[in-house]
């Protein structure tokens, strides 16, 4: 149960409220979502409330609550207001950036029915604990909504605290309700996919702590002859840094906990051992086969629930992963490969058929290992569910923005309104030593004067976010929109070329 320094909230009084309150949701989910000219305001909280020891691997995670700025196109609706809250102040010159890509309403319009509201608190914990902790602030966020407006929260992940906003607010919030978050943790959705159908790697789930870790790779090696590799994850982590791999082939096949304390590979390399067993014996989690072959890719499916329980399969993306134990994730691109991609987001929907059986709403993502073989078909093994909003997330929210157009699962296309192709290469991760010190004005100058910039005219181009980790930090993340493959690779080829000869000292 999560909680602040201020209160503990009751599940079963929260539940119970909570649903109440949302049953406004689907009410304005029939009438004013449709409705571009609909006065109605969203409150963005783009909150991260996950485990913060985790998150803190993270480099600039401080400055990630600004992916959610993508959800500022949401202003090309005339009548819409949005209050975007943050625990620091972001940049004014990365709000107007924004603004300026807005389609058919000029960038005033826009900031007219805009209110920025800060925290002004960088400290290493939630958004949503920062809000909580701020009776003036609550008060200010619900004297920013217009008379005859109705509102919902949009934000990034939803917990017990999500919900105590929502209810102190008296504001429904779009997301995945607290008490079924148990189907997007590393154990929920393996009973999930078995629920499905959908195959997945051998493994164990529900693993209470490192003892239970170490019987369940036993048994994995017995049942697996010649297994080289297993993968260890704890029910909540995140970006697989949550994650952990255990080599058969050098240290062999009957581990104990001693074994695992010397020999287990933590895929985030500053945490100890002795953390990760705390998070294995507070979250549980799972041990699972690692998937082998000479040609894999790392697919994801992104559906959404709307509020009367409609099933949208949303996009698809090929993930890539980096790190010492390629597990991190790094980048994606849109779509996903066009020999599966019909496949995978056919699974996709089997997923979201179960999940909405159970209640869920929002936007979610499904993670795949795929793997081609030798008569050249592919086989997709099911690894995690996100209920959550994630890092494929806002690019393609920006492409959808930008471009007005839509992605068919079935034929793996992305089709804009004049029957045009859309696709993009995207990352959070574009990192330099060298670019630190640059800031979000002077990145956009470099951007614009070597032809970067989207163009609105061509729908192509780069769109850029976390402009405020680049200074401190020297990251940043790009979205590069091209007509082809190629020309979204080409467009980011670019922006790395024009960065580091930018930089060069």
């Amino acid at each position: 149960m999560a909680k602040t320094g201020l209160f503990t909230p009751d599940p079963h009084t929260n539940e119970v409220n909570f649903k109440a309150l949302q049953t406004e949701l689907v009410q304005q989910f029939e009438r004013e979502f449709p409705d571009p000219m609909a006065p109605k305001t969203v409150i963005v909280i783009p909150s991260q409330t996950l485990d913060q020891e985790i998150l803190a691997k993270v480099t600039g995670i401080n400055h990630y609550e600004e992916r959610l700025l993508c959800l500022l196109m949401l202003l090309r609706m005339p009548r819409t207001h949005m209050i975007y809250v943050s625990s620091t102040p972001i940049d004014k010159a990365i709000v107007d950036y924004y603004l300026h890509q807005l389609p058919g309403v000029t960038p005033r319009h826009a900031r007219q029915r805009l209110t920025l509201l800060s925290c002004h608190d960088a400290a290493p914990r939630s958004l949503t604990e920062k809000i909580l902790a701020r009776p003036r602030l609550m008060e200010k966020i619900r004297a920013a909504i217009p008379p005859g407006h109705v509102a919902h929260i949009a934000g990034f992940n939803v917990t017990w605290l999500e919900h105590e906003l929502a209810l102190k607010l008296g504001v429904p919030h779009y997301g995945c309700p607290a008490w079924l978050n148990y189907w997007g943790t590393k154990s929920g959705s393996r009973e999930v996919f078995r629920e499905a159908g959908l195959p997945m790697p051998d493994g164990y789930e529900k693993l209470r702590d490192m003892r239970d870790v170490a019987l369940a790779l036993r048994e994995l090696a017995h049942e697996n002859p010649g297994l080289r590799k297993a993968v260890v994850k704890v029910n909540d982590g995140f970006s697989g840094d949550g994650n952990a791999i255990y080599s058969f082939e050098k240290h062999g096949t009957r581990p104990d906990e001693d074994t695992l304390r010397a020999h287990l590979c933590l895929v985030a390399g500053d945490m100890s051992y002795d953390v990760f067993a705390e998070k294995m014996e507070a979250m549980e989690g799972v041990a699972e086969v690692f998937v082998e072959g000479s040609e894999k890719t790392s697919p994801s499916v992104q559906c959404r629930v709307t509020p009367p329980l409609q099933i949208e399969v949303v996009s698809t993306h090929d993930q890539m992963l980096g790190g010492e134990c390629q597990q991190v994730y790094i980048g994606a691109t849109f779509p996903a490969n066009r020999a599966y991609s019909c496949e995978i987001g056919e699974m996709g929907r089997r997923v979201a058929e179960v999940l909405v059986k159970k209640g869920v709403i929002g936007r979610f993502g499904i993670d795949f290992i795929s793997v081609k073989e030798p008569g050249g078909w592919w086989n997709h093994y099911a690894l995690e569910i996100n209920l959550r909003k994630g890092g494929t997330t806002h690019p393609y929210l920006m492409l959808q923005f930008l471009t007005n157009g839509f992605y068919d699962y079935q034929t793996g296309i992305y089709h804009t309104p004049n029957s045009q192709e859309r696709y993009y290469f995207a990352t959070d991760g574009l990192r330099s030593e060298a670019y630190k010190g640059l800031t979000p004005d002077d990145l956009l100058d470099i951007a614009i004067c070597n032809g970067l910039h989207y163009d609105a005219t061509t729908q192509e181009g780069v769109v850029f976010h976390l402009l405020g980790a680049l200074s401190q930090h020297g990251k940043l993340g790009t979205v590069c929109i091209g007509a082809t493959p190629e020309k979204a690779q080409e467009f980011y080829q670019k922006t790395v070329e024009v960065l580091d000869r930018e930089t060069r000292v």
